[in-house]
């Protein structure tokens, strides 16, 4: 069973940065997994925000943070990271971090869905 445990999150202005780290833990290897990070405002479906293939390195984003977030891991950190900046009051929202053990490499369609395993979320809000 893998746990995982976001932090980094908190009260910015517009323009402002933020780096959301997950650290996972229960697991041996991640190197097989796909993991991303979602996020979801009061009142709307959760939506993801980005998703990294741990063994190639590939990743993709969501339209509405591309250019402005960019997602990472350190393998020997089991640590996955959201770097966010010029953050906007629409980015406002829980962010959770996910992961898909299956070993199946990530698809762009893959939706909250998909992921089997949740951290419990870290709050990010942005001020205008």
């Amino acid at each position: 069973q893998v746990q995982l445990v976001e932090s980094g999150g908190g009260s910015v202005q517009t323009g402002g940065s933020l780096r959301l780290s997950c650290v996972a833990s229960g697991e041996s290897d991640y190197r097989r997994y796909c993991m991303a990070w979602f996020r979801q405002a009061p009142g709307k479906e959760r939506e993801k925000v980005a998703q990294i293939d741990i063994l190639s390195g590939i990743t993709d984003y969501g339209d509405p943070v591309k250019g402005r977030f960019t997602i990472s891991e350190d393998n020997a950190k089991n640590t996955l990271y959201l770097e966010m900046n010029s953050l906007k009051p629409d980015d406002s929202a829980s962010y959770y971090c996910a992961v898909r053990r299956d070993g199946w490499r990530c698809r762009p369609d893959w939706s909250a869905s998909d992921y089997d395993s949740w951290g419990q979320g870290t709050q990010v809000t942005v001020s205008s």
